[in-house]
């Protein structure tokens, strides 16, 4: 197990620096200066020069890269004189439009986006494999029916539908406060008033990822039940119960475990469409507008690379709960 972990980090380490290489360089040679961004409508050339020397862009793109690296670990050190600045570490850049490091916008941010997907990640794995199992062992009866109903309208019906449904419904009813919609709270400071912000978010993304899951966990455990050892399992007289704990249902999430750490890695890269229909303040939202408002190319580039590094990790995560449940996928 040791040496397998170990060769998991190794992948992970590189597949991570070769996406920040290949993002960097991306947006390094978009058909945009980020200098020019920076400066007002009272720009001159000498303005847009400074800017773009006290952002560290008048230098070849692989020396930017080692710079950014080296801000990452020990922070960035902006312009000369008394118009310098710091951003500590990790210094993902300055954000002009917000006057502001953008780790610091991070760091505001990733809280909010945090609660909103482990909160829904949580609710979706309890709707979806529950009802997937129930409707597995009832095959043909009516919970299989509702199941199959379910699953219908929850993959028919796009996320901005079900979320401004459940906004319109919640405002009707009061059951949410429209000036204290969005407002971050912590949950150790104030528990319920956190879960009062998030839990209509969360049913809007648990009810688009629970049909998936209720429909892949019934055919799962359909086809799990089927297999040679379950049957010798009955033979010997264990009990059902102790079945679909002990062997049908340690097979048949393997394959959910894939998904589901892929799914939870996109909710942390953002999830957009929630956080703008609930008005929260979390990595979607500071995305969606740094492209769309202040095309704030710093941001852009910092949510992008965390995005796919939250796929790296994942996968790295599910790799390893993988080789924990089914030990023949260590020595592949």
């Amino acid at each position: 197990m040791l040496k397998y972990l170990i060769r998991r980090l190794a992948a992970t380490a590189l597949v991570i620096t070769l996406v920040s290489m290949s993002v960097f360089v991306i947006f390094a040679y978009l058909p945009m200066d980020p200098a020019r961004l920076t400066c007002g409508k009272a720009c001159t050339p000498s303005i847009i020069e400074a800017n773009r020397h006290r952002l560290g862009l008048d230098v070849p793109v692989q020396v930017q890269y080692g710079r950014f690296v080296k801000g990452l670990v020990a922070g960035r050190h902006y312009g000369e004189g008394v118009a310098s600045f710091d951003c500590p570490a990790p210094a993902f850049g300055y954000s002009f439009n917000k006057h502001a490091c953008v780790s610091t916008l991070i760091a505001d941010a990733f809280p909010v986006t945090f609660s909103l997907a482990i909160g829904s990640f949580i609710l979706w794995l309890l709707i979806g494999v529950s009802l997937g199992v129930v409707a597995a062992k009832r095959q043909g009866k009516w919970q299989d029916k509702a199941s199959t109903a379910f699953v219908l309208v929850g993959i028919s019906l796009p996320t901005f539908i079900s979320g401004i449904l459940i906004l319109l419904l919640a405002l009707k009813f009061n059951l949410i406060d429209p000036i204290e919609m969005g407002r971050w709270v912590s949950p150790f400071t104030d528990p319920i008033g956190w879960a009062r912000n998030f839990i209509f978010p969360w049913i809007t993304l648990a009810l688009a990822f629970a049909a998936t899951y209720t429909r892949f966990t019934r055919s799962n455990v359909l086809e799990t039940s089927s297999e040679d050892y379950i049957r010798t399992a009955r033979a010997k007289g264990l009990s059902e119960k102790v079945i679909l704990r002990k062997h049908t249902l340690r097979a048949a999430l393997a394959p959910i475990i894939t998904i589901a750490g892929l799914d939870f890695a996109g909710l942390l890269g953002g999830a957009i469409i929630t956080e703008n229909i609930f008005n929260l303040p979390g990595l979607g939202r500071l995305s969606i507008r740094a492209v769309l408002v202040d095309y704030d190319l710093p941001v852009i580039l910092t949510t992008t690379l965390l995005a796919a590094v939250f796929v790296v990790v994942m996968n790295l995560v599910v790799d390893i709960l993988y080789a924990y449940i089914d030990p023949r996928v260590r020595v592949a």
